[in-house]
């Protein structure tokens, strides 16, 4: 058991028999009010929110979650399924993947790591830096070079996002998969 105040973001409790993420955690000492924590909690199951404030010395079961890298297989509705390294199958719901959904195509070889509890997977985690094929893209506006000027993209799998004005149809770029940002042109 761990008390709240040693909860740092990342980390992942046991509240009410359920595995919670804790994605903010701050520590308030006021006057002669006894210590508190005030953290944002995300339920990993049903990817609900609250922000509950914790006495400091409250104690807390805290989960170690299992990690295994995957590859991207097939899409059977309504299950996104992976493959382990040993070829075992890992199926993934829709809901359970959140914003990984915006990178996943068919043929795509980035390797990303599945977080299970107990026992079954609950997310897919995208490299941090993947590289995509730009399907559609208007032409650049001749001229048009003063400061960061972007302009829509599409990819193979749909997904649309804001790239620079010198990239074509065709060209690799790199996106972050957390923000979701363009990063620059893929070295080939």
């Amino acid at each position: 058991m761990k008390i709240a105040q040693e909860f740092r973001a990342g980390q992942v409790m046991n509240l009410q028999g359920q595995p919670w993420i804790v994605l903010k955690a701050e520590f308030n000492k006021s006057g002669r009010a006894a210590s508190v924590m005030k953290m944002k909690l995300k339920n990993l199951l049903t990817g609900a929110t609250q922000e509950p404030v914790f006495k400091a010395d409250d104690k807390f079961e805290p989960v170690v979650l299992e990690r295994r890298n995957v590859t991207y297989s097939y899409f059977q509705d309504p299950l996104y399924v992976f493959m382990d390294e040993e070829y075992n199958p890992v199926e993934v719901e829709k809901e359970n993947l959140g914003d990984t959904l915006n990178f996943i195509q068919d043929g795509m070889t980035d390797v990303c790591e599945a977080v299970f509890y107990e026992g079954k997977a609950i997310s897919v985690e995208m490299p941090t830096t993947i590289v995509r094929t730009i399907s559609y893209t208007e032409p650049a506006v001749r001229g048009d070079t003063s400061g960061k000027v972007m302009k829509l993209a599409k990819l193979d799998n749909g997904y649309e996002l804001s790239v620079a004005a010198f990239v074509e149809i065709g060209d690799a770029v790199e996106i972050d998969t957390r923000t979701g940002e363009f990063k620059g042109r893929a070295k080939v």
